[in-house]
């Protein structure tokens, strides 16, 4: 009962009322869309949304954790930045950037056989934190804000995308980029026949696996430590000893490497995506801003953040049954954004309510004593 008692007051426990009430909030918000366009179809059409992926069995939960797999890295990415005192919100160029890497080793490197999804893999990883270098070098030595820098680099890897993709792995029929060959695709590991042809693979399996690496690297480890504190106090780190330069560079690496992962994870799957030539920003790679701020940029609620957006989208797909547009299941998504990005403002008014409580019950012995000698 203490240890409950003990959370509750915790700023964890703000942290998750501020995000689990960000999410009800926008839930609500769609409903009421729903009722004013069509009141009828309105209830059974949000408790499918609710039910998510289950409405589609097996399989439904399969492209659910398929969806999410690529939202997962570029939240981790994201939150990575974040609890580093950074703001990356260039996931979305260093997605891409990582993605046409991926797809260029998978179908030009048909000589590399059954490594050559590895390879692939591991060259989107270089190409994201490379991308991502940039403005962790603008941070470190020119003070330039990340977030300046970053939409910057945003840009530019879009458009240089999409020059190179016309250049060296183009499908003019398609507008697109070319297929990649067979053995770059991410192996299955039965999972797809486990969820009745979904296109889940081991790409879901690697992106616990980089949860499970990022939350001890923030939580376990030293150089953690030394991320974290430069992030937040670069003159004490530097006071303390730690090369705070260095790190703001490192910080920012890591985030990319991770955004190029989920454009690896994308773009290798049998399913995936292909990179069309178009002047549009990698959506997955925006959603890894909500995801972050809705997992409070702990790997591990990133990671469930992550599933419930796909959950929901996947739910939304199934909404059309009752003729609602899937431009709908946009406009909740969105507003369960927008209302994310309130969850500070919750999560300082909980701490600040409870800081009240907590000096009303210390002073509340002190006014007992001068009652008592009145």
């Amino acid at each position: 009962m203490n240890r409950l008692k003990k959370w509750v007051n915790s700023p964890r426990f703000s942290d998750v009322v501020a995000s689990v009430g960000a999410i009800i909030v926008g839930l609500i918000f769609g409903l009421v869309i729903l009722l004013i366009t069509n009141a009828q179809q309105a209830f059974p059409a949000f408790f499918t949304i609710l039910k998510g992926g289950f409405s589609g069995g097996a399989k439904g939960i399969g492209e659910v954790l398929y969806m999410a797999t690529p939202l997962i890295l570029t939240g981790l990415s994201v939150g990575f930045a974040f609890k580093t005192g950074l703001f990356n919100i260039g996931a979305s160029g260093q997605l891409i950037v990582g993605g046409f890497v991926a797809i260029l080793v998978g179908v030009k490197g048909e000589a590399l056989g059954s490594y050559q999804w590895i390879v692939a893999f591991l060259g989107a990883m270089a190409a994201g934190a490379v991308w991502a270098a940039v403005p962790g070098i603008l941070k470190a030595v020119f003070n330039v804000h990340e977030v300046i820098s970053s939409i910057m680099m945003n840009y530019i890897g879009m458009y240089l995308v999409n020059m190179l993709v016309v250049e060296m792995v183009y499908d003019k029929l398609k507008n697109q980029s070319l297929i990649i060959k067979e053995t770059a695709e991410l192996p299955t590991w039965g999972l797809d026949k486990i969820t009745q042809g979904s296109g889940l693979n081991a790409g879901f399996l690697i992106a616990i696996l980089f949860v499970i690496i990022t939350y001890i690297i923030l939580n376990k480890t030293v150089f953690g430590y030394e991320l974290i504190a430069c992030g937040h106090n670069p003159e004490a780190s530097k006071y303390a000893g730690i090369k705070a330069k260095r790190n703001i560079v490192l910080a920012m690496v890591i985030a990319g490497a991770l955004a190029g992962a989920a454009g690896a994870l994308m773009y290798l799957a049998s399913t995936g995506k292909h990179i069309r030539v178009v002047d549009v920003l990698a959506n997955e790679g925006f959603m890894g801003i909500p995801i972050a701020l809705l997992g409070l940029s702990n790997p591990i609620g990133v990671f469930f953040a992550a599933i419930f957006i796909a959950y929901i989208t996947i739910g939304g797909f199934y909404m059309q049954l009752f003729d609602f547009v899937p431009e709908i299941i946009d406009i909740m998504i969105a507003s369960i954004i927008y209302f994310s990005a309130f969850a500070l403002i919750a999560k300082n008014l909980i701490a600040y309510i409870l800081k009240r409580q907590k000096k009303k019950e210390k002073d509340k012995p002190i006014e007992e004593v001068k009652e008592a000698k009145k």
